[in-house]
């Protein structure tokens, strides 16, 4: 993340109300050991019609003191569990290509890249400018 710090500008008020809030379109999973040390944020998802329901991992966090205790792990096998009961197909998230203790990390659940995909962002000027008046 501290690649990223500099881009970080979700609020406190801002997860609260998305996360919690009457419009809520999230879930969030906590893990605590004397305190908060992760947490997983993740939404129902209906992508590419042929593939029907499942969820998005939004983010996945655990605390650098608390890693490789299993907290990850569990996390996500929540998120499993729940999309197994649901009758969903998958789980999907998306990682850095440079994060790559993450990517063999989740590797090693058996998950598996999907390199003939490219995620597209559209952002800032460029946003604004073909949103138009």
């Amino acid at each position: 993340m501290r690649k990223l710090s500099h881009a970080c500008v979700a609020t406190e008020e801002l997860l609260r109300e998305h996360l919690f809030g009457p419009d809520r379109r999230r879930r969030a999973l906590v893990a605590e050991e004397g305190g908060v040390v992760g947490y997983a944020i993740f939404s129902r998802r209906f992508r590419r019609s042929w593939r029907g329901r499942g969820f998005f991992l939004e983010d996945l966090y655990v605390r650098p003191a608390q890693r490789r205790k299993g907290i990850g792990k569990a996390l996500l096998r929540h998120i499993a569990r729940l999309a197994m009961t649901r009758g969903y197909g998958r789980v999907e998230w998306s990682v850095l290509d440079w994060n790559v203790p993450s990517i063999e990390f989740y590797k090693s659940l058996g998950a598996v890249a999907l390199d003939e995909w490219t995620m597209m962002r559209l952002t800032g000027e460029p946003l604004e400018r073909f949103a138009g008046p």
